[in-house]
């Protein structure tokens, strides 16, 4: 059996490695001529870690990881502590210790352990179609491949699912606008193994610690969507939004690099159930693209990877079969996690602000209960994390 992959991101990636694994020939096809990453850093949770595990990076993913042991909100304005805890309970509890990681050595990792010569880079897809015994992929240069199955791992603005659902599905702006990027660690920011978080005002500052001495930040600002922006200006427009916030919050926009800082406007789409027309499906953000305010949406195209791996495992000569079984497997849980992403959002960037404000009260007496109760319930439900 063949199976072509479009798109050469985490999920896509993870997608062929796992195809891989049970003797699956696949083709992977990237539109970008190199690995260029958009975004510094991603949140891999425990299940996300356990998936990278499964597919023999175990050692590597845990070089690269950030080593985070405290969890800990800040006043916006006093920098004073609302809550510090132990994230150990929630290693305790699933087995497994979560890794933030720079975004480009995830990428590489996953690149150089499928093999880079191996990738098609510079081949963007312009359409795909099926047929009673394969299915074609299209490229702007022309050229056509053929194969048992193609797995449209896209991107947010997914071809593939167009074709799967039939036509074009809008996005909804989610109300921010992400500034992120890497800048060194700094005790005057936050402490080395912990990640703070800043919050106030309907907005959030947070910084964690990645391999290599750095801590990923971020900025969420919250604004209309389609303003415009110069690039390299990050430190007087962050300065703009942030004026009064804590000293911490100070010192990283000091420290930020702002030609490298990325600005990216938050989108999400809502869940839909078909992921699959034929011998074409969708994989990581063509399915369920999600925002990141509970660090889910890299590490659920992981769990798509896994899950797809099953599903041929299981269902080895029959196409059809095999993709119906991973659409059921992921559908449900996939879309939870981007409503469970939304609902987070509307509360962190004030869409209600009685309710934001009731959140910042909880926070100030919160010993960690509730916070880890909230990420374990994000983390179980996947392949490898099933519920108890």
């Amino acid at each position: 059996m063949r199976a072509v992959i479009i798109g050469a991101g985490m999920g896509g990636m993870s997608a062929a490695i796992a195809l891989r694994q049970i003797g699956i020939e696949t083709a992977v096809y990237e539109r970008v001529t190199e690995n260029k990453p958009v975004g510094a850093a991603i949140s891999v949770w425990s299940n996300g870690v356990k998936c990278l595990n499964y597919l023999g990076l175990e050692e590597r993913t845990r070089e690269l990881g950030g080593i985070v042991e405290t969890m800990s909100y800040l006043d916006a304005h006093t920098g004073d502590t609302m809550c510090r805890f132990s994230l150990q309970p929630l290693i305790d509890e699933v087995g497994q210790r979560p890794y933030p990681i720079a975004r480009a050595e995830l990428q590489s990792m996953l690149m150089e352990a499928y093999g880079l010569d191996d990738i098609n880079f510079g081949m963007k897809m312009v359409s795909v179609t099926d047929g009673p015994d394969q299915a074609t992929a299209t490229f702007a240069d022309g050229s056509t491949v053929t194969a048992d199955v193609v797995i449209g791992a896209d991107g947010a603005n997914s071809i593939t699912r167009e074709y799967v659902l039939g036509g074009p599905v809008p996005r909804r702006y989610a109300g921010y606008v992400n500034f992120n990027g890497l800048v060194p660690t700094d005790d005057a920011i936050g402490p080395a193994t912990e990640w703070t978080t800043y919050v106030g005002e309907g907005k959030r500052v947070s910084v964690m610690p990645v391999a290599g001495g750095r801590f990923y930040f971020f900025f969420d600002v919250v604004e209309p969507e389609g303003l415009p922006y110069e690039k390299g200006s990050a430190r007087e427009v962050l300065r703009r939004h942030f004026a009064g916030w804590a000293p911490g919050v100070q010192a990283l926009i000091d420290t930020l690099d702002p030609a490298s800082t990325n600005r990216v406007e938050i989108l999400d789409l809502d869940p839909f159930d078909t992921w699959v027309k034929g011998r074409v499906a969708v994989l990581g953000d063509a399915a369920h693209n999600t925002t990141p305010d509970i660090g889910q949406g890299g590490c659920s195209a992981m769990e798509d990877a896994i899950a797809l791996q099953w599903a041929f495992r299981d269902n080895p000569d029959d196409v059809h079969a095999a993709l119906g079984a991973y659409e059921k497997a992921r559908v449900e849980r996939a879309g939870d996690l981007v409503l469970r992403a939304r609902k987070r959002c509307d509360v962190t960037h004030a869409k209600n602000p009685a309710a934001t404000a009731a959140w910042y009260d909880e926070l100030r007496g919160e010993d960690g209960t509730n916070v880890i109760r909230g990420i374990v319930g994000n983390i179980m439900g996947g392949p490898l994390t099933p519920f108890p």
